[in-house]
This record gives structure tokens, C-alpha cells and sequence, in this order.
């Protein structure tokens, strides 16, 4: 059920929407994203006696620093008034705009120490450059797609100059907030520390990517990546399943009611999928990752997707592709590319 009736409306008309509090001391700040379809970060402020916490700031540019800064103000603060940041995670559309805050305000940045490891500047630390287009080639992507998905040197620099966390911030652990108690939840999958935040007291669940109203989060496979990311997400689910009673405030589209039916929903999809994969894998003369996730549905349709929106979609096939091999139901042949079939 949707509870954020103005951010769905603005969402349908895609402008911003307004900055609320939903609960006392919560207020939820929209941050833009420039040219992405997902338009917004909602970012949270949390006050407190001393100061106020600040979870995703957002993407970094000059419209999100005045949309960030304007915020802040409508909840009675200024950038000097931000004593700490929480960061559910490092995508640039959350974690872009940190290194910026900090040096306005000398806040604390804190997050779980699974995420930090996969900080840019530690996952890339010694590798040689040629890793990721030798691993795109591995996937099956054609030749003349190889650069086009390869991460650009520029695009590069700016997720090393992402700024490393002052503090961890681990599963169960209450924020540091005078008068307030914010749990910290742990709910890897989208990415390997990704944090929920939990105030029983005010009723509400802060779902970062975890968990969103409307579209399944992007769950991945890269050339950094360790273990099962789906199987990590399909538990944090399971999980989160147990919140049910609460609102979700989260970091994109609108807030909602109905935590364990959304779950239910987004395990359905991922079972469909998974159901969807086989058949492509059993069908094709050489099932590649790229090649299956070539004739996989997509809401736009592959031949719409470029760049990295295609690269996104093929490290979600992987995700399934590895899910499937973890539990025993398919394995890659060795050589390159790889190759998928069933056990």
C-alpha cells in the first residue's frame, strides 16, 4: 500500500517530490540523479540532541549539493548541524555526495565493513586494468560490445575518489543518536553490506535498495564479486519478511505498507526468472552469460538496452547463473567463454 502520496504523485509526474517528515525527527530529503531513470535518492535526516545524521546523501553535482543543502534547511538545519553520515551502501547515487558533506560539516561516515571492502579504492587495489574487459570476454560479450561495457577511466576515477568510512557500523548495532534508537539491520545482496536502518519506536524500516515499491533492486554479479549475491539477497529478504508492521522509507520512488508482501512479490519474480534462465540455457546451442541474458525479458526490451544499462543486465543473469550453480542446478564448463548447463 502506498503511504507516500505525494511522492507517488510526483513520481508519476516525474519532478521531485516534496521534503517530509513521515515521522517526528525523520525527514526525507529527495536528492536528483542526473540523466538516470531512477531520477532521485531520497535521503534521510535524523536529529538529535547534539546534531543530525544524515543516511545517503545522494549523488554528488551541484544540483544535488542545493537540493541536499535546501532540505536540511526545511528541517531546521544546516550543513554544520551534520555530525554524522550512514551509508547503506556505496553506489554513487548514495554514496557520491559523502566526501562533499563531510568536508562541509566534519561528520563521521559510517557503514558495515562488508561494504567498505568493496570500496573502489580496496576491490581494484593491485589488479591489473585488463581484468575487467579479459572477464566481459569470459561472459561471451561480442568483441565489438567489449568496450562499449568496460568501465571508462573516467567514469573509474570518480568511484576512487569515493571517500573510506570513519567508523563500522555492523548488524544490530544502534546508531550513535542522543535520545533515539536506530538499529542497523544487515541485508547483503544488492551489494555485500547493505544496511537497513530500524526505529521500533517510530515504526518505520529505512529499506535503502533493499527493498523498493515498485522494481526488483539490481542484484549482480562483477569481476570483485565473492559467494552467491542472490542467495545473500533471497535471505535478507526472508528477513526483512519479519518487519511487516512497518512502514518501509526507501531510498528511491515512495514509501509504502505491506514489508512481507513485497517480499513475497520479489521472490515470485526471482522464481520466475530462474524458471525463465533454465529454459534459455536448455535452448540455446551455446549458453553464455551473454547470450542468455540476450533472450531474457526485459522491461525496455534488450535491443533498448546500451552501455551500462546492458552491462547491468548482464551481471543480473549472472547473479541468477550463479545462484543456479551454488544450488547445484547448473555449472560453467571451463575455457573461454564460459559456458552454462544444467547438471
Amino acid at each position: 500500500m502506498i503511504t507516500g502520496i505525494a511522492q507517488a504523485e510526483a513520481w508519476r509526474r516525474r519532478v521531485l517530490p516534496p521534503v517530509e517528515e513521515p515521522r517526528p525527527g525523520v525527514w526525507s530529503i529527495p536528492v536528483p540523479i542526473p540523466h538516470n531513470p531512477m531520477r532521485y535518492t531520497l535521503s534521510y535526516a535524523i536529529p538529535d540532541d547534539d546534531g543530525l545524521v544524515v543516511v545517503d546523501p545522494g549523488w554528488d553535482s551541484g544540483e544535488a549539493r542545493a537540493a541536499l543543502t535546501a532540505g536540511l534547511a526545511a528541517a531546521g538545519a544546516n550543513l554544520a548541524d551534520v555530525t554524522g553520515i550512514v551509508v547503506t551502501h556505496v553506489h554513487p547515487d548514495h554514496h557520491g555526495m559523502t566526501g562533499w558533506l563531510r568536508g562541509e560539516s566534519g561528520a563521521w561516515i559510517g557503514m558495515h565493513p562488508a561494504e567498505a571492502a568493496t570500496l573502489p579504492t580496496r576491490a581494484w587495489r593491485g589488479r591489473h586494468p585488463g581484468i575487467d574487459p579479459d572477464w566481459l570476454r569470459f561472459q561471451g560479450v561480442p568483441p565489438e560490445e567489449v568496450d562499449l561495457l568496460g568501465v571508462r577511466p573516467d567514469r573509474l576515477a570518480a568511484l576512487l575518489e569515493m571517500p573510506e568510512p570513519d567508523r563500522e557500523i555492523n548488524d544490530g548495532d544502534l546508531l550513535p543518536l542522543a535520545g533515539r534508537r536506530v538499529r542497523a539491520v544487515w541485508t547483503p545482496g544488492h551489494t555485500p553490506g547493505h544496511l537497513c536502518l530500524h526505529d521500533a519506536e517510530a515504526g518505520v524500516l529505512l529499506t535503502g535498495d533493499h527493498l523498493l515499491p515498485r522494481i526488483s533492486p539490481n542484484v549482480a554479479v562483477l569481476p570483485t564479486s565473492e559467494g552467491d549475491p542472490l542467495g545473500d539477497y533471497l535471505a535478507s529478504l526472508s528477513r526483512t519478511a519479519g518487519f511487516g508492521a512497518e512502514e518501509a522509507l526507501p531510498a528511491h520512488e515512495y514509501r509504502f505498507r505491506g514489508i512481507d508482501a513485497r517480499v513475497r512479490e520479489l521472490v515470485e519474480h526471482h522464481e520466475a526468472r530462474e524458471a525463465e534462465i533454465l529454459r534459455a540455457v536448455e535452448s540455446l546451442d551455446e549458453p553464455t552469460g551473454w547470450a542468455v541474458a540476450a533472450c531474457l525479458t526485459w522491461s525496455r526490451g534488450w535491443d533498448a538496452l546500451h552501455g551500462m544499462l546492458r552491462r547491468m543486465a548482464l551481471a543480473e543473469t549472472l547473479a541468477h547463473l550463479h545462484h543456479l550453480a551454488a544450488t547445484g542446478t547448473l555449472k560453467c564448463l571451463p575455457g573461454t567463454p564460459g559456458v552454462w548447463q544444467k547438471v
